[in-house]
């Protein structure tokens, strides 16, 4: 009964049992660790002090480590990562400034954020856990997804007839 359910399911294409495309969501993880450049814990870091420039013309470690609920002495191992990849200018004691790059990157990560965030209050989720929500699915998605929710939320901003009928929908469900 078994083989022939699963004939069936690979004739459909739903599954394909020999596929050699399947891993684990660690073996994922592995495979997009051999890509990266950064890390997620650096992205969480770019991110907090690009928004903190955004406000304030620099920031300290101390401050940096509060925001991120780390010790002062974690941040340091990581801004000293960052300064040695060349995304910030960074003097033992002194101010946090992202470079250049640093900016671009940083700028990049906290608009991700943000359309992630706008995306979990577009479904109506709880804004008890929509910030927890996003820093964890941030650093899982492609940036093509990034994109395409972006131009769900624009879908939906620009129809504002079609969120309302999400919206009662989301009421009856």
């Amino acid at each position: 009964m078994l083989r022939i359910y699963l004939k069936i399911i690979r004739y459909k294409g739903v599954i394909d049992i020999n596929s050699k495309e399947f891993y684990t969501v660690r073996g994922y993880h592995l495979l997009e660790q051999n890509k990266r450049l950064i890390t997620p814990a650096m992205e969480d870091y770019l991110e907090m002090i690009y928004r903190c420039g955004l406000q304030e013309e620099y920031i300290r470690i101390n401050q940096l480590a509060q925001l991120l609920n780390v010790r002062a002495s974690s941040a340091s191992k990581m801004v000293q990562k960052l300064g040695n990849l060349g995304l910030m200018k960074y003097e033992k004691y002194g101010v946090l400034v992202l470079s250049e790059e640093g900016k671009e990157i940083g700028k990049f990560l906290l608009e991700r954020h943000n359309i992630i965030e706008r995306f979990l209050r577009l479904l109506g989720c709880s804004e008890d856990n929509i910030l927890k929500q996003t820093e964890l699915i941030e650093h899982n998605l492609h940036n093509e997804t990034i994109h395409r929710l972006e131009m769900l939320i624009s879908y939906f901003t620009n129809n504002p007839d079609v969120l309302e009928q999400f919206e009662y929908f989301v009421k009856k469900y």
